[in-house]
């Protein structure tokens, strides 16, 4: 077999870490709006149980006005592990954090975060230096302005991270539409990211269903004339 590509994700060899998708943090976000972040970390989430990676989540002081990860990334990935801090704003300095994702054994971390400058940057230079190669998903993460996104994108692309969006990360796990769970991936694409896709699928099966009618009639249109002969 060919040796997989070093600037793709490799599906057995990734984490996904969603970090900080908490109610109040949400609020500060201006750089995408707020239904399209969630919908995003929700499709995350879903498709990391559909391709079983293991997933880990935490949240930033969520007594306080940060506020608690929203519910549907458990909801929808019950495999989920929740790890909480003890006041980092760092993810990758609770040592928790990283004993968790060290025990995979993985080295491909998938990594959203909110706010993008600080609860996705800081975890992904950190986990640069430890030897990880790390994917940015810069659109299931939400930031307070578009110019600290695009700071933080130059900031982590020179450190060495491979900024991605969720669309990309679906399609990348999802590697074929032949297998068992296509129509599932299909869904949360649909869902969650590209609901336009839906009339795309439409419209397949609508031209599907006139092929289908079209040599029907046709099978008929035979019969009939084989019954007269």
């Amino acid at each position: 077999m060919p040796e997989f590509n070093k600037w793709m994700i490799d599906p057995n060899d990734a984490v996904m870490l969603l970090i900080d998708h908490q109610s109040g943090l949400f609020q500060l976000v201006n750089d995408i709006d707020q239904p399209t972040l969630r919908a995003h970390a929700i499709a995350l989430a879903k498709v990391a149980h559909l391709a079983k990676i293991p997933t880990f989540t935490t949240a930033s002081v969520p007594d306080g006005p940060n506020g608690p990860l929203i519910p549907e990334i458990h909801e929808a990935n019950p495999e989920a592990i929740y790890i909480p801090r003890t006041g980092q704003i760092n993810a990758w300095d609770n040592p928790a954090w990283v004993e968790a994702i060290e025990k995979t054994k993985r080295k491909t971390l998938l990594m959203a975060g909110t706010l993008t400058s600080v609860c996705m940057a800081f975890p992904t230079l950190s986990a640069l230096v430890a030897g990880y190669k790390v994917f940015c998903v810069v659109d299931a993460s939400g930031n307070w302005s578009k110019m600290a996104t695009d700071l933080t994108i130059a900031r982590i692309t020179q450190a060495g991270a491979v900024p991605i969006d969720t669309f990309a990360v679906l399609a990348e796990l999802m590697s074929t539409w032949n297998r068992p769970d296509a129509a599932e991936f299909a869904k949360v694409m649909v869902d969650h990211i590209l609901p336009r896709y839906q009339a795309l699928i439409e419209c397949y099966g609508k031209a599907q269903s006139v092929q289908k009618d079209g040599q029907e009639t046709k099978l008929d249109r035979v019969e009939a004339a084989r019954s007269k002969g």
